[in-house]
């Protein structure tokens, strides 16, 4: 009940919105999306949409049209879908589809697994077709799951996993009806989830999270002193022992947010329950305080941190440098070997590796070689795998070429390993053999990521110092500058608008932290890509440059477009133990 005005003493009664929309009574529209790329602002098509419209658990209707994508679709997404283009010939266009979908979902509250992704593509395509978008209400299952579910219910979110552990009816299977209908049993076992929780109005479930204990919301105190300014934090217990580390740009209103309902991670629950202080370390930049971060969970390695703990466990691929050269896995880069990676996981790289030697004969053996070996041959030699050193059935100039083919994949243009691994796939899909076309599609994704990573690394690497600075506040004309050398960021600061920009860069170079070349690596590969990502950001202007920073013109970026293909196709939510900061991440990420 309203209370009474005082132009009015009676009460008034409130309105069915001021109540609450019954979840029973709310008409949802579960919509999935076949496309042929990860963006659509990119160029990526619709190729299928699926939807369903229920209503109080009960099927209202449902929805389904393949769309013409006025285009080929990529090998990829016919291998992992199925729709090829003889199954869209003939299949209306976006521009005839979308507002057929549209009305069939119009008064609904639109869902999604992974909504930004899905409904991202059809706001696009609404506006380009000129059509006006009917301002859905959007509910994410992905999201709702990560806030309902634990770790030890389901491994990640995706579709699948969700699919399996609710028991759904309906297996997905990458076509957008079935996995629309998938999607309403993840809906329906969430929504009575939630629902012993006390949800039971769609304006509750919208603001839905784990409630706060008393103990929980006392320790706010703990932020009291931090001020409002970027910088890192570290929870630490009664022993001074870190248990988390964090960064923000408001320190203050970031720690705070651990004692309130908008903290919905059970791991931080029981972080916070041992937390006696936190400590805030101000930093100058939003960058310095994500490279800070990165080094003091690498330092003090907390148990409730996730992420960078052991950037000592990545793993490289090293084309060794002897006689009969070869592949091999190490941990570090300490050589002048040429090197690919690094990869967090030694499966990864075993993958990368296995793509370059199905192109290329280069032995796979363990162990250095004489330079004039006589062993025998291998069962890999016998079948033609490898140009076989070790009995001498091959020259050295032959072997070295070989060589050099690895080293031009690995260092500038993988053209000939994405060739071979093209023609595999279509082989295999020719054979209806579409699992195995799948891994090794994941495995030419993971190399094609691998040798740009690399390149782009390397370039940055290879530079003596970069001073850089971009502008901060437009409306006070300030500069924030960063000085890196050898990928490592030594300096960091934020520059006045009244102060000349050439003394003050020469003072703040003059107490920038000292790198010896010699002492390789200067950072970690995660700290050197977390600037080469700030330098790539727009708005970034170059100060100064020692050294050359270029990669090569025909090098493995041209082929991205193979890898946002696949990363479409393969659909993946982020799993708990590889999500960004230390919850589940959700944001660009490709539904399922």
């Amino acid at each position: 009940m309203k209370a009474p005005s005082p132009a009015s003493p009676v009460p008034v009664q409130g309105t069915l919105d001021e109540l609450g929309r019954d979840l029973s009574a709310v008409t949802f529209c579960v919509v999935d999306l076949e496309t042929t790329g990860g963006s659509a602002s990119a160029g990526s098509m619709i190729t299928e949409i699926g939807a369903v419209k229920v209503r109080g658990g009960e099927i209202l209707g449902e929805f389904q049209t393949l769309v013409d994508p006025e285009g080929e679709i990529p090998t990829f997404i016919a291998v992992l879908t199925g729709i090829t283009d003889a199954m869209v010939v003939g299949a209306p266009r976006i521009g005839e589809a979308l507002p057929s979908f549209l009305e069939f979902a119009r008064g609904t509250v639109l869902v999604a697994h992974n909504a930004p992704f899905d409904v991202g593509f059809l706001k696009h395509f609404s506006a380009a077709l000129d059509l006006m978008w009917p301002g859905f209400e959007t509910l994410d299952t992905a999201r709702l799951a990560r806030r309902v579910l634990v770790r030890d219910e389901v491994p990640n979110c995706k579709l699948g996993t969700l699919a399996r552990h609710f028991r759904s009816t309906t297996t997905p299977n990458h076509r957008a009806l079935a996995d629309a209908r998938a999607t309403v049993d993840v809906l329906h076992a969430l929504l009575e989830r939630v629902g012993t929780m006390g949800v039971t109005t769609m304006e509750e479930l919208a603001t839905f999270s784990a409630r706060v204990s008393p103990a929980q919301r006392k320790k706010s105190r703990l932020a009291d002193h931090l001020p409002h300014s970027p910088g890192v934090y570290l929870f630490r217990d009664r022993h001074e022992h870190v248990l988390y580390v964090g960064t923000s740009k408001d320190l203050r209103t970031r720690v705070r947010s651990y004692f309130t309902s908008s903290e919905t991670r059970t791991r931080m629950g029981e972080m916070i329950a041992l937390a006696t202080r936190v400590e805030g370390i101000t930093c100058a930049t939003a960058l310095e305080a994500q490279v800070r971060e990165l080094r003091l969970i690498a330092h003090h390695k907390p148990p409730y941190n996730r992420r960078s703990r052991h950037p000592e466990r990545a793993t490289w691929i090293r084309l060794t440098r002897e006689p009969w050269p070869r592949l091999s896995y190490v941990r570090k880069t300490d050589d002048d070997a040429d090197y690919l990676g690094p990869f967090t996981r030694r499966a990864s790289a075993e993958q990368v590796a296995s793509a370059l030697h199905e192109a290329f004969r280069i032995r796979q053996c363990s162990g250095r070689l004489p330079l004039r070996p006589s062993r025998t041959a291998c069962a890999l030699a016998e079948m033609g795998g490898c140009l076989a050193p070790c009995d001498g059935s091959t020259t050295d100039a032959e072997y070295a070429t070989e060589v050099e083919r690895v080293r031009a994949a690995i260092l500038t243009d993988p053209v000939e390993v994405v060739e071979a691994s093209t023609d595999r796939m279509r082989t295999l899909a020719s054979q209806d053999r579409f699992e195995d076309a799948a891994r090794e599609r994941d495995r030419l994704v993971s190399l094609l990521q691998a040798t740009h990573r690399s390149q782009r690394l390397s370039a940055l690497l290879s530079c003596r110092e970069v001073v850089a600075a971009r502008p901060l506040d437009p409306a006070r004309r300030e500069w924030e500058v960063h000085i890196v050398r050898h990928g490592r960021l030594v300096a960091a600061g934020v520059m006045p608008a009244t102060t000349p920009s050439r003394p003050w860069v020469d003072a703040l170079r003059a107490t920038a932290e000292t790198v010896v070349p010699e002492q390789a690596p200067a950072a970690t590969a995660a700290e050197s890509e977390l600037v080469l990502r700030w330098m790539e950001s727009e708005g970034v202007r170059l100060v100064d440059l020692d050294g050359e920073w270029a990669s090569p013109a025909r090098g493995a970026g041209r082929h991205l477009p193979i890898v946002e293909a696949a990363e479409r196709s393969r659909a993946l939510a982020a799993p708990f133990d590889e999500a960004g900061g230390d919850g589940w991440r959700t944001e660009h990420r490709p539904r399922r």
